[in-house]
């Protein structure tokens, strides 16, 4: 029980700091308004970083199922409860970005682009084109889960481990995002799409379901094929 609260309020604080820092650049009349691609990379492996040291202790914060997927795959977490992590992680999301829509609460309105406001909450890509998309994805979380693996690897001081992870994900988020806006987590992006679909945002448009296949399938394909080419290699 304490590991699944555990992956519920890492990956909710995840949420709300990353999907947070989308609405603080994306909606009208907020204070960082149009803050730029660096302000959301930083801001979201800031997020990453905050919500490992959160609950590290407690689940060992995949906060992704991707992740989750990885070590399994690498032998290093029991695919029996790769199950109880996922669910639980889909659950912090959705209540993350339930969050982060109370936060903003009068920016909705005065933001006019339906296409906008879905960004807030999840992911497009910046040129539609599906079999490219989807490896964006795959390459993404496939660097991801070797970082993640390679820095477990390693000897750090007591406590440094969440920074680096986090300085990886604004690695990722500024070398590879920029085509998908890098889910690289299928929580991620399917639990806000999923409140952004049932929550009362005002001017709101469609969900874009046709697409949110992709980040879920690529970062599980990309997780795990990271995954095996570090056992492999190393």
């Amino acid at each position: 029980m304490d590991n699944f609260l555990g992956e519920i309020l890492g990956t909710m604080i995840l949420i709300v700091l990353g999907c947070g820092v989308n609405a603080g650049g994306a909606l009208t009349k907020t204070f960082s308004h149009r803050g730029g691609w660096l302000m959301g990379a930083v801001g979201w492996g800031l997020a990453v970083m905050i919500a490992i040291y959160a609950v590290g202790q407690i689940s060992g914060a995949h906060i992704n199922p991707a992740v989750t997927v990885g070590l399994a795959v690498a032998g290093e977490f029991a695919w029996a409860d790769v199950p109880l992590y996922i669910v639980a992680q889909m659950i912090g999301a959705i209540i993350g970005a339930t969050l982060v829509y109370l936060q903003y609460l009068p920016h909705w309105k005065e933001t006019k682009d339906p296409a906008t406001k879905l960004g807030v909450f999840s992911t497009s890509p910046a040129v539609k084109h599906t079999s490219a998309n989807l490896m964006s994805e795959i390459i993404g979380t496939g660097i991801l889960v070797v970082g993640i693996l390679a820095i477990g690897a390693n000897s750090f001081a007591d406590g440094l481990n969440p920074l680096i992870v986090g300085m990886l994900i604004t690695s990722i988020g500024l070398s590879l995002g920029g085509t998908t806006g890098y889910a690289i987590n299928p929580a991620r992006d399917l639990g806000p799409r999923i409140a952004h679909a049932i929550l009362p945002i005002a001017g709101k448009g469609d969900s874009n379901w046709g697409y949110a296949w992709v980040p879920v399938l690529g970062p599980l394909l990309g997780g795990s094929l990271g995954a095996l080419v570090y056992v492999i290699l190393w």
